[in-house]
């Protein structure tokens, strides 16, 4: 049950993210100084790809296997569960958008340079 529950909440942030944003929560203006250090801006997905585009581009060898790209991820997130990798164009380059789940329950987004290899960035 909590895999489903989980599956779902995947999908409903991917869902999110490839809207671009999270809908009326991203209209509400400033946020109110707390002292606090604000979180970065969610990450623009432009379109991500088909599972059949995705092994054609890994097959002509443009991109790195989704393997690497899992690999990339738990060296930066160690002990997380990787539930779900995209290969999506961002800023005119293609991306693996990884979900990993932690231990503590929580969701861990991680992106990385399908060229490469390297660790983009996480939220």
């Amino acid at each position: 049950m909590r895999y489903a529950i989980a599956l779902v909440a995947i999908g409903l942030t991917a869902a999110a993210l490839a809207a671009g944003g999270l809908g009326s929560m991203a209209d509400d203006g400033p946020a109110p100084q707390t002292g606090a250090v604000p979180s970065p801006p969610p990450v623009r997905v432009e379109a991500c790809l088909s599972p059949a585009d995705m092994r054609e581009e890994v097959g002509e060898r443009r991109v790195i296997p989704p393997v690497a790209a899992i690999r990339a991820a738990r060296a930066v997130i160690p002990r997380a569960e990787i539930q779900r990798a995209s290969l999506c164009r961002y800023d005119d380059t293609l991306v693996y958008m990884l979900t990993a789940l932690r231990r503590d329950g929580h969701f861990v987004h991680v992106i990385v340079d399908a060229r490469t290899g390297s660790v983009a960035g996480q939220y």
